[in-house]
């Protein structure tokens, strides 16, 4: 999973000397999440692994398809509740959202001040740890301030989430639901949606049948096994057209939330069953304010980088690095 959007391979490590590389997201994060609340949000939809999962690999690297920088993996959150309280606190209603707001202020503050006295009177050594503090409040505060400004922003009334649907595709939307009210709110322009971990163990009941997903693509050949692998395939896309509709109805600008977004669907590996990274099938859709045209299929030769079409779409976002990954050059799209 963390091979995919840092175009990167990781460190082949169990323990806590992990390594891999900064995720295409959070190099557009780092330029327009000056703006907003949060510079991105990661979700996901499986609960984390813990330890050595698969030929000594930390599971941390499954567990993520984001990285702010090669040491700092950034979790999946998957729990509904937990992401609508990072967005809007208890409520989308703009008077409760600017008292809570408020009262963020008034504890940070109190924690300026505290700081401040601490760096009056410790050593060298500690000073240094307290600077790496200072800059995570900064941090917090900028965040605070651009919340200051958006609060009164009007936001569709919205129900504070409680636990997580038993039903796959209910908990889905309701994931993605809370994305577009992050979009819908430029609480933030950068978000990443992880379906599963490549270790997942999920079924898919709603389908008529209990098989694990990832059982079902170690198929060898078995062809009850492959259209099961593609009622799911099928299944998912659904859902993400799901996703696209609703961006569709959000007026945004002199169009939709979906006209104004650039979107990537895909997965890190093409084929399962031999574990295969090449030729992978992606998706883009909208993308619109970027001069993208859809409605092609484009075939590029044998090993090409997808790390040349990260570089390519960090282009359309105004965003020019010489390379990315392991890039070779940019794609003509």
């Amino acid at each position: 999973c963390s091979a995919y959007l840092t175009a990167t391979h990781p460190k082949m490590t169990s323990g806590a000397d992990i390594h891999c590389g900064v995720s295409v997201d959070q190099v557009a994060a780092s330029e327009l999440g000056r703006r907003t609340q949060l510079p991105s949000l990661e979700i996901g939809l499986e609960i984390p692994m813990v330890g050595a999962c698969e030929s000594a690999y930390s599971c941390v690297y499954y567990n993520t398809i984001a990285w702010k920088n090669p040491a700092t993996p950034l979790p999946m959150e998957n729990r509904p509740r937990a992401v609508f309280e990072r967005l809007v606190g208890d409520s989308t209603d703009p008077v409760e959202r600017a008292a809570r707001i408020k009262e963020n202020r008034s504890i940070l503050d109190l924690v300026s001040q505290d700081l401040r006295r601490l760096m009056r009177s410790v050593g060298e050594s500690d000073r240094l740890k307290l600077d790496q503090y200072s800059d995570a409040v900064r941090s917090v505060e900028q965040q605070i301030q651009v919340a200051e400004q958006q609060s009164p922003r009007e936001l569709p009334d919205m129900q504070k989430p409680i636990g997580i649907p038993e039903q796959f595709s209910d908990y889905a939307k309701l994931m993605m639901d809370l994305q577009v009210l992050a979009f819908q709110g430029d609480m933030t322009r950068v978000g990443t949606f992880m379906v599963g971990h490549e270790m997942g163990g999920r079924a898919y009941p709603e389908l008529g049948f209990g098989d694990q997903h990832h059982s079902l693509t170690h198929h060898q050949g078995d062809t009850a096994k492959i259209a099961k692998v593609l009622q799911i395939n099928m299944f998912h896309a659904r859902l993400y057209g799901y996703f696209l509709e609703r961006l569709r109805s959000v007026p945004d600008g002199d169009g939709s939330l979906l006209d104004h977004s650039l979107l990537m669907y895909g997965s890190p590996l093409s084929d399962g069953n031999m574990h295969l990274y090449k030729n992978l099938p992606v998706l883009l859709v909208g993308g619109n304010a970027t001069g993208i045209q859809g409605g092609r299929h484009l075939a590029y030769p044998e090993n090409t980088p997808i790390a040349n079409l990260y570089l390519t779409l960090l282009d359309k976002l105004g965003i020019h690095l010489e390379s990315f990954g392991d890039s070779t050059g940019r794609l003509d799209l």
